[in-house]
């Protein structure tokens, strides 16, 4: 199939913005709660009156500062509670967000400010706020900084005491559909990171379709959400306004580090991460039944629940001795599982890789779906994702209704629909390249089933053409061999090389374990190991895993494991972790150039 929409299941409003989704819950579902945030180390509700209020006293804040419709406000921040409450009260003074990553630069933070035009930044940490200032005389609009650990949302209040609620309410309807509501760089893996104009139609097209397709996992007075993804990234912003616009309970946390610790004690319905967690959960799962003496259960377990979820597929649907056995497990292993990821949900929604059919099957055999799905910057998160009710696993899912997806005669993913971007911002030349006759060009390679599923098979630009005229896409084998509970990252290597090869990073948080398990001294690390036979096999056991994915042409011949994890500190990954392959294909250049010659 070459092309496949979806009618629209949500009516954009025409003169709307995403502040009414604050003003419509305080007056639909006043005493809710919209969202929570952490007092003293204990969850706190905050309902939807509550946060109308909030909102708006932060506004009055920035409106008495001198912020004017269509400024542009920077925010670099953890994803917290005060995030949230910032970006709504940024457009209730009919103002533009410009997110700023946390771990950015003093250069990439000052790119962002200056070629936005910011004036105003709102900043979390004491680092942060340095960043600003270190570049602030290269920033000529900028007027004020605030910072969020220093008392920013009191001192907003404070500023704003004069301003009325009548001059609220007219900044708030300002934006109409079609203005801007943010301006998202993306992660910048070739160049300067891009400023995606996103408008408030964007959102309401993307959000409001998605919480109607998903309906049952946004049930108001019921469901939640704890968001743990960078707000800075568009993802993080889709989990951040999907559940206020339906609305559910949202919870913010600023990063996965005891994200265990933090399912436990907000126990979410619906969990919407990147495939990098839910492999740590398989991975750490499996790590800690081996420590226990009870690996080889767990993994009978997991065959178990994979064969389970197949046979979900089938006509006949999973025999009487499978139900059995899964029962069994259930009690065993299953629930424990499904407790570590909150207790409550039943389904998640994962995005920005390929999760891989070998743990989609798992977590849906255990009785907690992955619901997958695709998107970019420049389509305001999901541009498709598995419907809740007809999941294929495997695949990217249906287009967002009311949004078209097309295959193009060279294989690229094409799209259209009111979630797309606006243009780049400042950048009309890249803008006219990527929208093409009203079609954004994605830059993937994929193809549609004759369902209307999608499957991404690599990037157009990603493409690796051995010396024997062989085409590879990366993505699908270094996912597979990424799986690996070793392994941090993979790169594929080979183009006009007899054959193709990878570059393997060990995954730190695994090797101690691995290594007190295998006998090797304490302290180990992947430059002391890189040539320990047990660790070659181990990760060639990964490969060959990968490999049994794709044709003898395509497989991975050699590899080459390096001494240190790529990292955003490295320049070897993006703030939302993608590889920037130009920039390890110049820095291993020696290690690539090894696999051909050793």
């Amino acid at each position: 199939m070459r092309e496949f929409s979806l009618p629209a299941l949500y009516e954009v409003p025409a003169d709307g913005n995403l502040t009414d989704i604050v003003r419509r819950n305080a007056a639909q579902h006043p005493d809710v709660a919209v969202i929570a945030r952490k007092v003293g180390g204990v969850w706190q509700d905050v309902t939807a009156t509550e946060f109308l209020a909030e909102v708006h006293a932060a506004a009055k804040g920035l409106i008495a500062s001198g912020v004017q419709p269509g400024d542009r406000v920077g925010l670099m921040s953890r994803t917290r509670y005060e995030w949230t409450l910032l970006d709504f009260a940024i457009w209730s003074a009919g103002a533009i967000t410009v997110p700023v990553y946390e771990t950015s630069s003093p250069e990439q933070v000052e790119w962002i400010l200056s070629d936005s035009g910011a004036t105003a930044c709102v900043t979390e940490l004491d680092n942060h706020t340095a960043a600003v200032e270190s570049v602030r005389e290269k920033l000529p609009a900028l007027k004020n900084v605030w910072q969020i650990e220093a008392g920013a949302v009191d001192e907003l209040g404070r500023l704003g005491k004069d301003v009325s609620d009548a001059t609220v309410e007219e900044r708030s309807s300002i934006a109409k559909a079609d203005d801007p509501a943010t301006i998202v760089y993306t992660s910048g893996t070739t160049g300067r990171p891009k400023g995606c104009v996103l408008t408030h139609r964007s959102f309401f097209a993307e959000c409001g379709n998605v919480v109607e397709r998903l309906r049952p996992l946004f049930r108001t007075g019921e469901c939640s959400v704890l968001l743990f993804l960078p707000l800075a990234h568009v993802f993080g912003r889709l989990v951040q306004i999907a559940p206020m616009l339906a609305p559910i309970k949202l919870g913010c946390v600023p990063d996965i580090k005891n994200l265990t610790e933090e399912l436990a004690a907000f126990r979410p319905t619906l969990i919407l991460g990147v495939p990098r967690v839910f492999e740590k959960v398989y991975n750490s799962a499996r790590a800690k039944a081996q420590a226990d003496g009870k690996g080889g259960i767990f993994d009978k377990a997991a065959d178990t629940a994979i064969a389970y979820s197949k046979a979900l597929d089938t006509p006949s649907g999973p025999s009487l001795g499978l139900k059995i056995k899964h029962k069994v497990f259930d009690k065993l292993v299953y629930s424990k599982l499904r407790a570590v990821l909150g207790g409550r949900g039943e389904y998640a929604i994962s995005g920005g890789a390929p999760l891989g059919e070998r743990l989609g099957h798992f977590f849906r055999g255990i009785g907690f779906t992955v619901l997958e799905g695709y998107g970019l910057t420049e389509s305001c998160a999901a541009t498709a994702f598995n419907p809740w009710d007809r999941v294929k696993i495997g695949t990217v899912g249906q287009p967002l209704p009311g949004s078209v997806i097309r295959i193009a005669d060279d294989g690229e993913v094409l799209l259209h629909g009111e979630h797309l971007f606006k243009e780049y911002w400042n950048n009309p030349g890249a803008t006219s390249e990527a929208l093409e006759d009203g079609w954004f060009h994605t830059g993937d390679i994929g193809t549609l089933d004759a369902d209307g599923y999608l499957r991404i098979t690599g990037r157009k630009k990603e493409i690796i053409v051995t010396a024997g005229g062989k085409n590879v896409a990366p993505a699908v084998i270094e996912d597979r061999i990424r799986a690996h509970a070793l392994v941090a990252e993979c790169m594929v290597v080979g183009d006009g090389r007899p054959f193709v090869g990878a570059l393997v990073t060990i995954d730190e948080e695994f090797l101690g374990r691995w290594a007190a398990e295998h006998g090797k001294p304490a302290g180990s690390t992947a430059a002391s190991l890189r040539e320990d036979p047990d660790l070659l096999a181990a990760i060639q056991a990964a490969v060959d895993d990968g490999n049994a994915a794709v044709s003898k042409a395509e497989s991975v011949r050699k590899f080459r494991v390096l001494p240190a994890q790529f990292t955003e500190e490295s320049g070897h990954l993006t703030p939302s972790l993608k590889l920037k392959r130009n920039v390890v294909a110049r820095d291993y250049a020696d290690e690539i150039e090894a696999i051909y010659t050793k």
